[in-house]
């Protein structure tokens, strides 16, 4: 697995540690953009899925400041929180933000994907505290 991706394993279910990213998302400080149920949306063709979810998460505020640095950055947003299941366990996964923001050189861009990377980590934190 590459260093650019962080994986955490939840104590919780799939369902459960969806709820539990979204309540942490909605307690702050990042906005739930979209939820993209990979599941529900096999199951509505008749197929058969594990779980595999995305939640899109960023902020209004946040994307003004990217387009502000780097207009070409603005196809990097919303970032991606992938919950999904293994064999034994519900994982929660993403890109480090500042490994997102790395490649366009641009210290604005550095800065904010160092603090994201905080932020993502006290959300999934938050979501996996019992």
């Amino acid at each position: 697995m590459s260093k650019d991706i962080v994986q955490a394993v939840s104590p919780y279910g799939c369902d459960e540690t969806v709820e539990r990213l979204k309540a942490a998302l909605a307690a702050g400080p990042l906005r739930l953009v979209a939820h993209i149920n990979g599941q529900a949306n096999a199951a509505k063709m008749g197929l058969s899925a594990e779980c595999d979810q995305i939640l899109e998460v960023f902020r209004p505020d946040l994307a003004v400041r990217v387009w502000a640095a780097c207009k070409a950055a603005g196809i990097d947003i919303p970032l991606r929180l992938h919950i999904y299941a293994t064999d034994n366990d519900t994982m929660v996964a993403y890109r480090r933000p500042s490994r997102v923001f790395a490649p366009y050189h641009h210290r604005d861009l550095d800065a904010m994907g160092a603090e994201l990377d905080t932020l993502f980590a006290q959300i999934v934190e938050r979501a996996a505290a019992g």
